[in-house]
């Protein structure tokens, strides 16, 4: 069964997260919460880990996975980032976006789309998630908690826990998510395109 931290939304507790931290680096895979929704993350270089959440969500290896990533500096390590696209991340992070950008060399090839070579990237604007982040100390693999078959995501983490304890290393409570999943915005294309309309706002690709 999995561990289950209660983290303060406002005040994380930094012993907490180093713990947590820990889980991560020695292959652990967690459910943590986003500004968005509960997400399920791991360390971008455990191949087993990333196995396991697709294996959990039943992912196939032409969907699009996603970086979480502490802010633009350390998006660009993993993507490449022209100068207008540069312009909207900095607009429009943190928040609840997600970018399709083409990945940079320091993106396993496990992680980008196979045909496109593209790599989802994201900044929430969550107190704990950005923690988290900091005490791991660098970006996490990530995709939206969403089971099988399921419409919405679970949001609430004691459900979490008591439907995946078996199959996760750690649920992180932070409290009830929304459901709602983020913006996906493919910023290969000219203009950039929305893909998937969420939790942000589409205004400025309209």
């Amino acid at each position: 069964m999995s561990q289950y931290f209660q983290v303060h939304p406002d005040n994380p507790q930094a012993r907490l997260l180093q713990q947590a931290a820990e889980i991560v680096r020695h292959g652990g895979v967690i459910a943590y919460p986003t500004d968005s929704c509960y997400a399920l993350g791991c360390q971008p270089g455990e191949k087993e880990a990333l196995e396991r959440i697709r294996r959990l969500r039943r992912l196939d290896d032409q969907h699009n996975l996603t970086l979480v990533c502490r802010d633009l500096s350390e998006i660009a390590t993993y993507a490449k980032i022209d100068n207008t696209a540069y312009r909207l991340l900095k607009t429009l992070t943190p928040g609840p976006y997600t970018f399709l950008l083409k990945a940079t060399g320091e993106v396993p090839r496990r992680l980008q789309h196979p045909r496109r070579r593209t790599v989802g990237i994201r900044v929430p604007d969550h107190r704990i998630t950005r923690a988290l982040l900091e005490a791991v100390d660098g970006p996490l693999m990530s995709t939206t908690l969403r089971l099988p078959g399921a419409v919405l995501p679970l949001n609430d983490p004691a459900t979490i826990h008591e439907q995946l304890g078996h199959a996760l290393d750690l649920v992180i409570d932070g409290g009830p998510c929304g459901v709602e999943s983020t913006t996906v915005v493919d910023m290969t294309c000219d203009p950039p395109e929305v893909v998937r309309a969420g939790l942000g706002d589409t205004a400025l690709f309209a």
